[in-house]
C-alpha cells in the first residue's frame, strides 16, 4: 500500500488546532472533547487517510474547509457523537463524496 499524503500527526495537528480554537473562544466543554479523538488518530486506517488526501486533493482547500469547519464546530458546540478519528474522518468522506457528484 502506498504511503498516505496526509500524514496521522497532519491529520492530528487538525484536533490540536480547534481545540486551541474552542479554548480561545472560552467553550472548555468542546476543547476537552477533542484530545479524544486526538488520541484516537493511530487509529485511522490508512486506506481513509489516502482517501481523504484524494478526495481534499480533488476538491480543493475552499470546499474541503466548508466540510471540515462544520463537523468540527459540531464537536465543539454539541458534542457530536464521535468516538473515534476515524469515524470523524468517515463523516468527512461521507460529506466530499457529496460534494463530488
Amino acid at each position: 500500500m502506498a504511503k498516505p499524503a496526509v500524514s496521522r500527526e497532519a491529520f492530528r495537528g487538525l484536533f490540536a488546532f480547534y481545540a486551541a480554537k474552542a479554548h480561545h473562544d472560552h467553550k472548555h466543554d468542546g476543547e476537552h472533547r477533542l484530545p479524544k479523538l486526538f488520541g484516537s488518530t493511530n487509529d485511522i486506517p490508512a486506506n481513509l487517510l489516502q482517501l481523504w488526501a484524494d478526495r481534499a486533493e480533488l476538491l480543493g482547500p475552499e470546499i474541503v474547509a466548508t466540510v471540515l469547519g462544520p463537523r468540527t464546530q459540531q464537536i465543539v458546540d454539541r458534542g457530536a457523537p464521535y468516538d473515534q478519528a476515524s469515524d470523524f474522518l468517515r463523516a468527512l468522506l461521507k460529506d466530499m463524496e457529496r460534494r463530488t457528484h
